[in-house]
């Protein structure tokens, strides 16, 4: 989360602290109610990381 953040701030992307206070690296669609988890790791490729979308692109 980091280097998103560090990345959007480097190309002059508005980010707001307290929008930024709220971020969690932690998501729970991987987690249901009856205990089961799940995890699908992506291929990040060496670098360990995937490439960041553009902020402005509508999803």
């Amino acid at each position: 989360m980091d280097n998103a953040l560090g990345s959007l701030r480097a190309a002059g992307y508005p980010l707001a602290e307290e929008d930024v206070a709220r971020l969690s690296p932690f998501v729970r669609r991987h987690i249901n109610v009856i205990g089961t988890y799940t995890f699908a790791l992506p291929d990040l490729g060496p670098a360990g990381v995937r490439e960041l979308r553009n902020p402005d692109t509508r999803l």
